[in-house]
């Protein structure tokens, strides 16, 4: 018998299937979490997508749209969106490059970077709250077996495109 039928025989339902069971594990954890940090943003009226935008402008200071659309996995679409909400709120400023006028360089304003330490500030303390009692080692355990969802996923797409 190969895996693929003793793996059918043994879990006749799919959500009898561990693999199954982790990937909605895992989906209704996200969604949870995006719901509990959209209700502690709300007070600095950004939501998440604003606060991943931020927290990658604040790290990575002169990204270009471009990088920040891939290091989000959000289409151009969405950032045309959301950069000019911020733009307009005086959070960040879109400069063209000195080398290619047709890339923006992104950066944050001085209330930029205040509400975006404010908003890390919210998220690390719902992050700490949320997994206090999860073991370190488990929590690292985690995030690399993700990391590595994420990267075949990733890969799958590169493929479908």
């Amino acid at each position: 018998m190969n895996e693929k039928q003793e793996t059918i025989e043994q879990h006749h339902f799919p959500w009898d299937h561990p693999r199954f069971r982790s990937w909605i594990a895992v989906a209704r954890a996200c969604q949870l979490a995006q719901q509990a940090l959209t209700r502690k943003l709300a007070g600095l009226g950004i939501k998440p997508p604003h606060l991943d935008i931020l927290v990658n402008i604040y790290r990575f200071e002169g990204i270009s749209q471009q990088e920040l659309a891939r290091k989000l996995l959000v289409g151009r679409s969405n950032m045309s969106m959301l950069l000019p909400q911020l733009e307009n709120r005086g959070l960040i400023e879109r400069r063209g490059d000195e080398k290619d006028k047709r890339v923006l360089r992104l950066s944050l304003t001085a209330g930029g970077r205040l509400l975006t330490e404010q908003a890390m500030e919210i998220q690390t303390t719902l992050i700490d709250k949320s997994l206090e009692s999860e073991p370190i080692e488990e929590c690292l355990m985690i995030a690399q077996s993700m990391e590595r969802l994420i990267q075949r996923l990733l890969e799958e797409e590169d493929v479908l495109d």
